[in-house]
């Protein structure tokens, strides 16, 4: 493994993740983390992810001694999902979940050599929500 300086690394681990990982595209757009959520089912508009019976939003999550030290993960806005039904309006149903889609996404993590001066970069893989999905509602028998 090679150790690099502080000055050094940021440039080695984006050339790694460039060259070594497919990247995932990150969205243009994220909300607070604590901003409020809620199912937009009076809007049901044109963008695709809300567009969604099951719609969600991105929001910033940091990831500190990562690269990238910041990523973009999907939140679903709903616990049910957006119907329609015989042309009515748009409501939304408990007898689905919306659940979120889980893809894997490579890290490096900053790691100190044994010369306690520099840093080697470790290899992570987190699981990240990327969109929502509308599933059936788990029914437990009695």
């Amino acid at each position: 493994m090679k150790c690099y300086d502080d000055h050094e690394l940021q440039a080695a681990a984006w050339r790694k993740l460039n060259s070594h990982y497919p990247k995932l595209v990150e969205p243009r757009v994220a909300a607070a983390p604590d901003s409020p959520v809620s199912c937009p089912v009076e809007y049901f508009p044109q963008h695709f992810h809300e567009r969604s019976l099951s719609p969600w939003r991105y929001e910033l999550v940091p990831k500190k001694d990562h690269f990238p030290s910041t990523y973009a993960e999907a939140r679903c806005l709903c616990l049910g999902c957006i119907l329609i039904q015989n042309k009515s309006q748009p409501m939304e149903s408990h007898d689905y979940n919306s659940s979120p889609v889980i893809q894997k996404k490579v890290f490096l993590k900053k790691e100190p050599c044994r010369d306690g001066k520099k840093y080697y970069l470790k290899r992570v893989t987190v699981d990240v929500a990327v969109g929502c999905t509308c599933l059936r509602a788990k029914i437990t028998p009695q």
